[in-house]
């Protein structure tokens, strides 16, 4: 069986700030903090994932940029690949998530990151801090 690509948008304002989406479903899952995104679809790009994903969820468009990483092994033969992109039109809405928030540098740790996500974010700090 091969691998299940995640894919994860990192959006990022011209302020610095991150955008991280709560959970509300699985149960498991539900209250912690993500980068929105999803599942790619078979015979779907990656980047085509991220853009319909943002769409989907939070009813933006978005512009892709550079990946945040390699792969980063989830639970069940899924693993996620992450980019950085910039909103290029819409608000952010929390259409499919109990709830969004916008977190400055120094606030990217307050709320409590799913264990997926965090070495995502650890990255992306350093990522951000570089420029």
């Amino acid at each position: 069986m091969s691998e299940v690509v995640v894919v994860a948008a990192v959006i990022v304002d011209r302020d610095g700030r991150v955008l991280a989406a709560q959970r509300a479903e699985p149960p498991a899952l539900a209250g912690g903090w993500e980068f929105p995104g999803g599942k790619v679809d078979p015979g779907e790009g990656e980047e085509a994932a991220l853009v319909r994903e943002c769409r989907e969820e939070l009813g933006v468009r978005i512009a892709v940029g550079e990946r945040v990483g390699g792969d980063w092994p989830l639970a069940q033969g899924y693993v996620m690949r992450a980019w950085l992109c910039s909103l290029a039109s819409g608000t952010p809405e929390a259409k499919e998530h109990l709830a969004l928030r916008w977190l400055a540098p120094g606030e990217y740790y307050d709320v409590d990151w799913l264990g997926a996500d965090l070495p995502i974010m650890k990255t992306v700090e350093n990522l951000l801090l570089r420029d």
